[in-house]
């Protein structure tokens, strides 16, 4: 058995679900979303509203928005006004609309007024976020720590090529009035827009790989929207400026512009004209040591100068009286050395008399007992040896026979016709041998 199915036309539905969509509860809503996606075309300002999951990693709602040319300029306006940037994607927005369907072109949510408050807020909700997570990992104040050397010359830039705020900083620096030498040289890199990011940290890498040619890093960019400078609210690269080995200068947009790399920067300045202008600074103020360290030792030299020749003046003025009585104050020091030497030789003399008077006397007694004692051992060795001499024994009645000096002691020896000699106590005479 079949049915008879009842149809209706696209345009039909397109009538009910128009005239579904003109509930109060869709009209002049506050809804809370992300921009991406925007584009404005003939006047009018397209764009996507879309809500991401609690990670970010999955979108969970999207709806096609946009805000027609009789009220974009009104819109944007108001906007810009209040939070010094434009309508871009990536933004969270609070946008008050009505759900509108068309026929032809389908559902859009039609915007007709935006919260700047919301904006500002959650702008710097992310960037307090950033701030914390930075604290927490202890990178906040690192390059803010860094000494700075002495004197800051050789300057790494980071800046698009050929941007009006690189050209008005080299100019500064060039045009100084106290002629200071700056080295620098452009890393280049893009200051707007999604590869803002990579690009600038891919500009710090080359900068720490020639590191030691190095004093400081500036990184600069005039200004403009404000939502041109979102991108320097990132993570990231804040996380590679706090860690940098070398201080980093940040001067980025207008007096008023901040983000997240003013709190991490080693010196944060409102405009590139103005890092140029503390660059100077510094080197003045180390000139302006040197003038002074240079004055104090011309003084210090004055001064020492001016006390040598008085006390050159002096001693021209005592010369002639000096010598005279140099000659008295040293002949009253000899005396009274003389006189301390005499005593100190008496006290030291005395003693050492005595003991040699003593000693002489002692060596006079001991040389008289050792004489008669020699005396006596000689008396007794010449008795003894008179005793014993021949003489002695020609006195009793011996006698000596000589042959040419020489005692006989054997007849045999001496033959005959020879003439010989015999001594006795009283002479010698002489006889042969038959």
């Amino acid at each position: 058995m079949t049915t008879q199915q009842t149809a209706i036309t696209l345009s039909q539905l397109a009538q009910r679900i128009k005239g579904a969509l003109t509930r109060p509860d869709l009209t002049n809503v506050w809804v809370v979303a992300e921009l991406v996606d925007c584009n404005l075309r003939r006047g009018h300002f397209y764009f996507d509203l879309i809500e991401k999951d609690a990670s970010g990693a999955s979108i969970q709602a999207r709806i096609g928005g946009v805000i027609w040319g009789s009220a974009f300029p009104r819109v944007r306006a108001e906007f810009m006004a209040a939070t010094r940037q434009d309508i871009v994607s990536g933004m969270k927005v609070m946008v008050c609309g009505s759900l509108s369907f068309h026929p032809s072109f389908g559902m859009k949510f039609v915007v007709t007024a935006i919260n700047p408050s919301y904006t500002l807020g959650e702008a710097e909700r992310r960037r307090r976020e950033i701030l914390l997570r930075l604290k927490q990992e202890g990178m906040l104040d690192l390059n803010r720590s860094l000494p700075w050397p002495v004197p800051v010359q050789r300057i790494a830039v980071i800046s698009a090529a050929g941007a009006a705020g690189f050209g008005d900083f080299c100019h500064q620096l060039a045009a100084n009035p106290s002629k200071l030498r700056f080295v620098t040289r452009l890393f280049p890199a893009m200051m707007q827009g999604e590869k803002t990011v990579p690009s600038v940290i891919a500009a710090l890498e080359q900068i720490a790989d020639e590191l030691d040619r190095w004093d400081c890093v500036v990184i600069i960019r005039g200004g403009g929207a404000t939502s041109d400078l979102m991108a320097f609210d990132d993570y990231d690269l804040a996380a590679n400026v706090a860690q940098f080995p070398i201080p980093v200068i940040v001067g980025i947009g207008h007096e008023r512009d901040t983000t997240v790399l003013d709190y991490v920067a080693s010196m944060r300045v409102k405009t590139p004209t103005a890092a140029a202008e503390w660059l100077i600074s510094q080197g003045e103020q180390q000139l302006e040591l040197l003038r002074t360290t240079a004055a104090s030792i011309l003084q210090t030299l004055s001064d020492r100068l001016t006390g040598c020749r008085q006390q050159l003046a002096f001693l021209e003025s005592s010369l002639q009286t000096a010598p005279a009585t140099a000659i008295e104050r040293n002949r009253a020091r000899l005396q009274r050395d003389s006189m301390i030497l005499a005593e100190a030789g008496a006290r030291k003399i005395a003693p050492m008399l005595e003991r040699l008077n003593n000693s002489m006397q002692a060596i006079a007694i001991a040389a008289s007992n050792v004489i008669s004692r020699q005396e006596e051992r000689l008396k007794s060795r010449r008795q003894l040896l008179d005793a014993l001499s021949p003489q002695a024994t020609l006195n009793r009645g011996y006698s000596i026979t000589l042959v040419d000096g020489k005692a006989v002691r054997n007849p045999d020896d001496v033959p005959s016709g020879v003439v010989i000699t015999t001594r006795v106590a009283a002479g010698s005479f002489e006889s042969v041998k038959k």
